[in-house]
């Protein structure tokens, strides 16, 4: 009884036919010699998977020698050491160069067993090696090797990840920019980069695009190891197999980092003072505007604060303009310190300043201003004389107009100079 699940092979000739069968149907090219290596050993069967890789038919190589199929691009060593290794008595593996027969080479990978009689020395009677063409895989193998060079040589970063988007390659431009090492980006994902810089929804469109099988463009901002941010624009394109699953996904990127750090510079020039670095009237009148609407929208307080430095002429007249320098920067350093981050303050023209002060009633200002008034009157500096301000303080009404509201601060502010400077004056 045949245990279960094995074969129950039939004896005898039925064994021959069903061995010969299985051979002949195989895929790879099987080729049989004698053990005759002084004469060179002679081919005494091929099977049909040797005809179709080799065009020859069977009839035309039986009694010859495997060299009809060697040629100018086969190795030399390899032959000699199968020559060794055979008489040896050892099997032997290896990959060479043949030839068809109308002279086209391919690559085959072969093995070689050695087949022994039964007997008292168990003498080497044939040869059997069985060979696969894989031509394909070296043509592809050089194709992968050449679109690898490609990539490494390009100036500009490359990255490819898997479906699942783990890293599988990244060019040296790539890792030279993000300044991680190999080891630490393959197999990782892009979040070994994130910077924070981009919300949920952006990753969220972007996958949502990429598995349907649409490309992304956008810009990105990832972190270096030292923290440093990197800006790169980057294309990524799914890649699909024959059918059509998704199997890659390739971003080819172009630091911008240097572009963006220009226009930041423009904005930041646009939008601020050249000497003390704070907002400067354009910014603040923008921003005033914005706040007035948000107040009447939603009913909330704001106020202004707007000061000036006293007797400033006389500082510049005296002391030189370079002093009048020194005190302007100080003066914005110390009144900058003590504010709220929601709070703006900007130089409104020569030695004036404006403060906007969002959630803020007047009263709130009035004090915020009398703490601040005290700290430029305290202020000791060893290239400058000291200085004090006049203050006015304002705060928002209904249906306030940016040009409304800063006429009222600036008059609350003169009548604190003319009220004897160096105070503050609620209006």
């Amino acid at each position: 009884m045949t245990p279960p699940g094995s074969l129950d092979i039939p004896q005898g000739l039925a064994r021959l036919e069903l061995l010969n069968a299985a051979i002949e149907d195989t895929a790879h090219s099987v080729l049989i010699t004698d053990a005759d290596l002084e004469a060179g050993p002679r081919i005494v069967y091929v099977n049909r998977g040797f005809e179709e890789m080799t065009g020859y038919d069977r009839y035309e190589v039986l009694g010859l020698t495997p060299r009809i199929l060697q040629g100018p691009k086969t190795s030399r060593a390899v032959l000699d050491d199968l020559r060794a290794t055979l008489e040896r008595g050892e099997g032997f593996d290896a990959e060479t160069i043949n030839y068809r027969k109308d002279g086209e080479p391919y690559s085959v990978r072969w093995h070689i067993s050695p087949v022994r009689a039964r007997g008292e020395h168990e003498s080497i009677t044939h040869f059997v090696s069985v060979q696969r063409d894989v031509t394909e895989d070296r043509r592809r193998e050089e194709q992968l090797r050449l679109l690898s060079a490609a990539l490494e040589a390009s100036g500009d970063p490359v990255l490819i990840t898997d479906p699942e988007g783990v890293i599988v390659f990244a060019n040296t431009a790539f890792l030279d920019l993000s300044g991680f090492d190999a080891d630490s980006v393959i197999g990782a994902t892009p979040a070994l980069f994130k910077s924070e810089e981009h919300d949920d929804e952006f990753f969220t469109t972007m996958w949502e695009r990429l598995r349907r099988g649409e490309g992304f463009r956008g810009e990105f901002v990832n972190r270096r190891p030292d923290g440093e941010k990197v800006h790169l624009e980057q294309t990524i394109t799914p890649i699909f197999d024959d059918c059509g699953e998704i199997t890659h996904f390739v971003a080819f990127g172009k630091d911008v980092t240097e572009r963006v750090r220009m226009e930041d510079e423009v904005r930041r020039l646009a939008e601020t003072d050249w000497l003390t670095g704070l907002a400067n009237r354009l910014t603040l009148g923008n921003r005033l505007e914005a706040e007035l609407d948000r107040c009447d929208r939603y009913q909330r307080p704001m106020a202004l604060i707007m000061f000036d430095i006293d007797h400033f002429k006389a500082v510049n007249d005296k002391h030189g303009h370079e002093a009048g320098d020194v005190v302007l920067k100080a003066v914005a350093r110390t009144v900058d310190a003590q504010l709220r981050e929601q709070d703006l303050l900007g130089r409104w023209g020569g030695e004036e300043f404006l403060i906007v002060l969002p959630e803020t009633d007047g009263e709130g200002a009035a004090a915020a201003a009398e703490k601040l008034r005290r700290s430029i009157a305290q202020l000791d500096l060893p290239d400058a004389p000291a200085v004090t301000a006049s203050f006015g303080v304002t705060e928002r009404q209904p249906n306030d107009t940016p040009r409304a509201i800063t006429r009222r601060v600036d008059q609350a502010m003169y009548q604190a100079k003319e009220g004897g400077r160096d105070r503050v004056v609620l209006l």
